[in-house]
């Protein structure tokens, strides 16, 4: 499988990754984001979703825990899904609240935190880990299905170090 590790030293680098990411996604990608409170994980999928075609505001879904987004993708409108499940009790809440049918071949769904729904959510295609490093941070992904792998290989990003 795919694995890729760099430092993005700003969040200009930051910015830079997520338009990368953003022409690698296609329909039914889903990615999980890992990392502490301030390491960039809504900062990544803003930079996505902008890069996408998004032109609104895209606010972090801590308290709704979810916030859908139509992109253009392939020449037609794609649902983009961002989860923020940090403030979730438990996995169950996941599942009553109908997010598992998010999950499907035609949506794209990017989960902060998603370990809170560990055992509930399906297996993601591609993981990113990011923790901060001194001003910048470290950032981490690792593809786990053909959808990932193929993504990643699509991945054209340097930081400027």
């Amino acid at each position: 499988m795919s694995h890729y590790k760099t430092i993005l030293p700003d969040e200009a680098a930051t910015q830079a990754l997520g338009k990368s990411l953003a022409h690698c996604l296609v329909p039914g990608l889903s990615i999980y984001l890992h990392g502490d409170l301030g390491a960039g994980k809504t900062a990544l999928t803003r930079a996505i979703l902008h890069a996408a075609g998004h032109q609104g505001h895209v606010k972090s879904p801590t308290y709704t825990l979810a916030e859908p987004y139509q992109i253009e993708l392939q020449q037609r409108q794609i649902k983009l899904m961002h989860f923020d499940l940090y403030r979730m009790i438990s996995a169950e809440e996941f599942v009553e609240a109908g997010f598992r049918d998010e999950f499907n071949h035609e949506n794209i769904c990017i989960v902060e935190w998603p370990e809170k729904a560990d055992g509930i959510l399906p297996a993601p295609d591609i993981h990113i880990f990011l923790s901060i490093a001194g001003n910048g941070r470290k950032v981490e992904l690792q593809a786990l299905s053909d959808k990932g792998n193929a993504c990643l290989a699509l991945l054209h990003f340097a930081p400027n170090l």
